[in-house]
């Protein structure tokens, strides 16, 4: 496990419009995602995707009402088989991506020259968006599906809220990679605004959700990762109008649950053939966690 205070752009924060039933969620991600994109030699489109969809796990994950975990994935038929993200309530993230090599670099060779960067739905192909809600006191876990649509993970995850939650939501991540003095990093963000259901007192809540959006159509994908660009400096200059005001925010850090404890368990849930089979010219099995690249080695008994 990472050290939760190592990095301070890495975190989730929610806010709230004072003047208007809507409130909403920022998330970015700096070390974190360079740690989870890394530990694997992924092509740009590939990270760009699994940035995605890192973002967007702890955007919906951070607003969970209970201890738990959110697992977002997407699956098709494309040349990327699947991209899940994992986060945990905590502040854990960890995600990785699946995905045909040949497939990929024929998809990109096609595309060449094209003005338009490869997407969720090219990527992907035709599949399902799933997010699994996973409760930690062992209640029942809710898993909600929707058609892959869209080249950004966003556009999914919308079309889920409209279908599940019905909850009117609109949501932007953007992922960039900068050179620095140490090298190549990846960073990504993404924010994301609901409306607060009407009541009697509110009444019809869809016209204030109309101009809130208006204004967060407004902002760019540069804002997002410019992590000079302070969250509450970021707010005001969407909101200050209609009056903004952020929560403190919540360290998100890199977490894998993968152990030398958990890959002999599941060792050891094979038959004693097929663990013969496994077995390499060391005389142990070989397992590498597909999250975080690091390989156990388990003897046999």
């Amino acid at each position: 496990m990472s050290d939760p205070s190592s990095s301070a752009n890495d975190y989730s924060a929610r806010f709230v419009i004072e003047t208007h039933p809507v409130h909403g969620r920022l998330v970015r991600l700096g070390e974190t995602l360079d740690q989870i994109l890394k530990a694997h030699d992924y092509p740009d489109v590939i990270a760009n995707l699994l940035g995605e969809a890192c973002v967007l796990a702890v955007l919906v994950g951070a607003s969970l009402k209970f201890e738990g975990r959110l697992i977002l994935q997407a699956q098709g038929d494309g040349a990327v088989r699947y991209v899940v993200a994992d986060y945990d309530t905590r502040g854990g993230l960890r995600g990785f991506c699946r995905y045909d090599e040949g497939e990929l670099d024929a998809l990109i060779a096609a595309n060449e020259g094209s003005f338009q960067s490869l997407g969720a739905q090219t990527l992907l192909g035709k599949g399902t968006f799933i997010m699994t809600l996973d409760p930690e006191d062992h209640a029942e876990r809710y898993q909600g599906i929707t058609p892959i649509e869209g080249e950004s993970l966003s556009l999914c995850a919308e079309h889920y809220f409209a279908q599940s939650e019905q909850v009117p939501t609109q949501i932007k991540l953007a992922v960039s990679e900068s050179t620095t003095e140490a090298g190549r990093v990846w960073r990504a963000a993404g924010a994301m605004i609901q409306a607060i259901a009407g009541d009697e007192s509110r009444g019809d809540t869809k016209e204030s959700f109309q101009h809130i959006r208006a204004l967060f159509e407004t902002l760019g994908e540069e804002e997002l990762t410019d992590f000079e660009l302070t969250a509450d400096r970021l707010l005001y200059r969407l909101f200050h109008e209609d009056g903004v005001r952020l929560s403190a925010p919540k360290t998100v850090f890199k977490l894998c649950r993968c152990s030398q404890e958990r890959v002999e368990g599941l060792v050891q849930s094979f038959t004693e053939q097929e663990q013969q089979e496994m077995l390499e010219a060391d005389g142990k099995v070989h397992i590498t966690c597909e999250y975080c690249s690091k390989t156990f080695l388990v003897g046999l008994q």
